[in-house]
């Protein structure tokens, strides 16, 4: 049996077929500083609530795979210094273990569909590293949207990524990449990554049909749906490029590598543009639950 606790909220949902989001937890543990971690998680927590959604934060807190956090044990978690990163090769381990850890896309994914939940909220995904040919350095994201059957709402591939090798391997992987309301992939902080997304929805209605539809036929995994960040609060991807590209060539140096990389490349990337990247990050976390709550509401249409 698997050892999965519902917090007092998203248990009420549950039972009276409420619309639920689920949203991961490392963007507490491993994405932000304290107190940004606690009152960001709180406000997208928020911003779902507001548009008629339950959330769902998602963490393993003493071997228990939770489905909602109380707020005693979310501030717990953001206060916690020796919290494990998970994700699919290591969530039933540390489960298994009694251990505590922050899930990340693949992990979030995997307990949001043993919960019933078919839509996530997060900020970017995983992909496809830069040398990746070298390193063989390709997130679990990837591999988990291709089996797992969640619709994930993001603000594209983070941009420190090969983004075009990515799309690539979604697209080897049979992975639908949904632009939303606009025709270019969306690149986490900027609202373009210079590629063309290979679908395009404008409405949520349309997105949960496209989900509907996926489980009716039987295909397996889920949906990438990349969702721009608002234009006042985007960081144009002329104006990153340099920055991402002085931040990649530090970690080369330094010989950061494996789970390492992305954390340093983020702090690299805060202190380079003054923190104009944390408020970016917030804004698209908040506006990719938006939506998500959105296409929530019309999965749940099907269900009543």
């Amino acid at each position: 049996m698997i050892p999965m606790l519902f917090s007092t909220e998203v248990a009420r949902a549950r039972s009276e077929s409420q619309p639920i989001v689920a949203l991961e937890s490392t963007i507490i543990t491993h994405g932000m500083p304290y107190p940004q971690n606690v009152t960001t998680a709180k406000s997208v927590e928020d911003v779902i609530r507001e548009n008629g959604a339950m959330p769902a934060t998602i963490a393993v807190l003493d071997g228990h795979l939770c489905i909602g956090l109380e707020a005693e044990q979310l501030e717990n978690l953001a206060h916690s210094d020796r919290v494990a990163k998970l994700s699919r090769a290591d969530l039933a381990a540390c489960m298994a273990g009694g251990g505590t850890g922050a899930t990340t896309v693949a992990a979030t994914m995997i307990a949001a569909n043993l919960a019933g939940i078919g839509v996530f909220a997060t900020g970017g995904i995983g992909g496809v590293h830069r040398s990746a040919e070298v390193s063989f350095d390709i997130s679990a994201d990837l591999q988990e949207l291709a089996q797992t059957p969640v619709t994930v709402v993001a603000a594209g591939p983070k941009a420190i990524l090969d983004i075009p090798k990515t799309l690539e391997v979604l697209e080897t992987l049979g992975v639908p990449v949904i632009s939303h309301g606009q025709d270019d992939l969306a690149a986490f902080w900027s609202r373009s990554s210079g590629l063309r997304a290979p679908l395009r929805m404008d409405s949520a209605a349309r997105i949960a049909a496209a989900h509907r539809m996926r489980a009716a036929m039987d295909i397996p995994g889920g949906q990438l749906i990349a969702n721009p960040i608002p234009q006042m609060d985007e960081i144009a991807s002329d104006e990153l490029r340099p920055i991402i590209r002085r931040a990649l060539d530090e970690a080369d140096k330094q010989h950061i590598s494996a789970k390492d990389v992305t954390p340093f490349l983020l702090d690299r990337i805060f202190s380079l543009t003054e923190g104009r990247s944390l408020q970016a990050n917030i804004a698209l976390v908040k506006n990719n639950a938006k939506l998500a709550a959105e296409i929530a509401i019309e999965l749940s249409k099907n269900r009543k």
